[in-house]
């Protein structure tokens, strides 16, 4: 399998950093284009909504920030921030810009947390149309390396 582009969607929780990480050295190992892409779930309207944010604009902050440090690494990258409902936007944008490969961070909720909450790769997993990797969130020198 060839892979020429892998979709790393990030929620910027603190699985964000080591997955991008993992997300680069794929794709520098394997000359893959990088897209990360961010969610934007819908919130309640504010007064101004025409305007942007100060949080729309620490999202683009730190996408962008992610960007250079993949870019370090010699590869190349693309960013995209929809709106929408996660799992929906992410296959969406699979498609869109055609993915080999989603690498997704796996929060390993269980039980009645998943149940209230959802899960959001495990949606991504049932419905992508590639294949489909979770990355536990763990520290990025426990992630076993191949030779």
């Amino acid at each position: 399998m060839t892979l020429t582009t892998v979709l790393c969607p990030l929620d910027f929780s603190v699985a964000s950093a080591p997955l991008v990480r993992y997300a680069t050295t794929l794709a520098a190992a394997t000359g893959a284009e990088l897209r990360l892409l961010h969610v934007l779930e819908a919130q309640p309207e504010l007064p101004m909504a025409g305007l942007a944010r100060p949080l729309d604009l620490d999202i683009a902050l730190q996408l962008a920030n992610y960007r250079l440090l993949a870019e370090q690494e010699g590869v190349a990258v693309s960013t995209a921030i929809v709106q929408g409902d996660a799992a929906t936007e992410i296959v969406a944008e699979a498609r869109r810009h055609p993915a080999d490969l989603i690498l997704i961070g796996a929060h390993g909720r269980t039980g009645l947390t998943r149940f209230l909450m959802g899960s959001t790769a495990e949606a991504v997993v049932r419905t992508a149309p590639c294949a489909t990797l979770l990355v536990k969130n763990c520290q990025a020198d426990e992630y076993r390396q191949s030779a």
